[in-house]
């Protein structure tokens, strides 16, 4: 599924891939996020409620680019800068551009809607 991200205010497309979380995050939109920096590799938001990890793997080695969640805390994580495996993390998707991935380093507010 095709899906868009407002960073800041400029659109930045990306796709969610086909797993039963990336489809509950669909079920979610549109949402509107105000984003934290996390450790200086990527920006984190609770989401208002847990997806659906049944028939993921337990974790996963994002890299910069990648729409994840974070099981254990019930968060989107937006990650601008690849970070190693760790339990829990569930990738949702990719954003279409990598050339797009230095708005997320200095994001503060994400508008994240489905692509019509």
């Amino acid at each position: 599924m095709d899906i868009r991200l407002t960073i800041d205010g400029r659109p930045v497309n990306a796709t969610l891939n086909d797993s039963p979380p990336a489809r509950d995050f669909a079920e979610l939109l549109p949402l509107t996020l105000k984003v934290e920096d996390f450790h200086q590799a990527e920006k984190i938001v609770d989401l208002p409620r847990r997806l659906s990890t049944s028939g993921v793997p337990g974790g996963a080695a994002p890299k910069a680019g990648d729409l994840g969640y974070y099981a254990p805390w019930g968060q989107l994580v937006l990650y601008y800068r690849d970070v190693p495996y760790a339990d829990g993390i569930v990738i949702l998707g990719h954003l279409a551009d990598d050339g797009d991935i230095g708005r997320l380093a200095t994001a503060s507010k994400v508008t994240v809607d489905t692509v019509r």
